[in-house]
């Protein structure tokens, strides 16, 4: 396995060995893996069955920095559906190459995982968001991968998937679908949104000018993670759904005295914890109904 900063993509024997590992220590056999993000990561409380690995005892995985995220993997079932849950992302800004980022994506590929959800948490900048509200990601913009930094760079490993990926249907139209349905049955219409994600590297937040700049390119939030995740498991054929919990509101004013830290991001998450966690666990069911349906 390559070091931090290292332009050097992990090599399938990599990714290999680290899912002969986790198939040797765990029975199960996830179909959903579900990635939380800052705060989030109680979304594996509604699992039963659970069997936790740290990041730091399973071969070649990174390990988590970042404030918010346990570093942790969770394998569990909800409803009989077999799910992992990744306490915790890794991010352009921990030093970690794209390729260490995404390393857990390609694992879950091969361990037989057909669904991702990805959780996040992100700045609003659409002026009709509120913060706590939950943004269903129908697109993204990827500004890393503008100038370079893209986690499909290098060589392509054919056995995950073709060189020139589709990414204009990222998301799946079904499973956003169905998180509207779910979330006027569980009462949580008016803080659902649809929108676009932006993904920056960070680690600081948005300068005003960068902020409105990005509400002229059509952004609806903003934040530091997820696409990379989402590009990779798109590249695998998997089925994508990226959820972005609003925890503050990105400043478009000179003249606002308010400054976004990351506690207020924490303290948002955990606001908003038990709400998401129903809709996610709801989901999860959902989901595998679909699957079976479409069968």
């Amino acid at each position: 396995m390559h070091t931090k900063g290292s332009s050097c993509c992990c090599s399938f024997e990599d990714y290999k060995l680290t899912t002969e590992w986790l198939l040797n220590q765990t029975s199960h056999r996830p179909k959903i893996a579900v990635i939380c993000g800052s705060g989030l990561g109680l979304l594996a409380d509604g699992a039963t069955n659970k069997q936790t690995f740290r990041y730091q005892d399973i071969p070649n995985f990174p390990v988590s920095t970042a404030p918010g995220h346990e570093g942790r993997l969770v394998f569990g079932t909800i409803e009989d559906t077999p799910c992992v849950f990744m306490q915790g992302h890794f991010h352009l800004y921990e030093g970690y190459s794209l390729c260490q980022v995404t390393f857990p994506i390609r694992i879950f590929k091969l361990m037989g995982v057909e669904s991702v959800l990805v959780t996040n948490a992100s700045g609003g900048i659409c002026p009709d968001f509120k913060v706590g509200d939950i943004m269903i990601i129908k697109d993204h913009i990827n500004l890393p991968g503008f100038a370079g930094q893209h986690p499909l760079c290098g060589p392509n490993d054919e056995r995950f998937g073709i060189r020139f990926p589709c990414m204009s249907d990222a998301y799946s139209k079904d499973l956003r679908r169905l998180v509207l349905e779910v979330g006027s049955e569980l009462g949580c219409s008016d803080f659902i949104r649809e929108g676009v994600y932006c993904m920056v590297s960070g680690p600081n937040f948005e300068t005003i000018a960068e902020a409105r700049m990005l509400l002229i390119l059509g952004c609806d939030s903003v934040g530091m993670s997820a696409v990379p995740e989402v590009t990779v498991a798109k590249h695998c054929g998997l089925r994508v759904l990226g959820l972005s919990l609003i925890t503050n509101m990105v400043s478009l004013d000179y003249s606002r005295e308010e400054r976004v830290n990351h506690e207020e991001v924490l303290q948002i998450s955990k606001m908003r914890a038990e709400v998401l966690q129903k809709l996610v666990t709801t989901l999860i069911c959902r989901f595998q109904q679909q699957s079976i349906n479409t069968n």
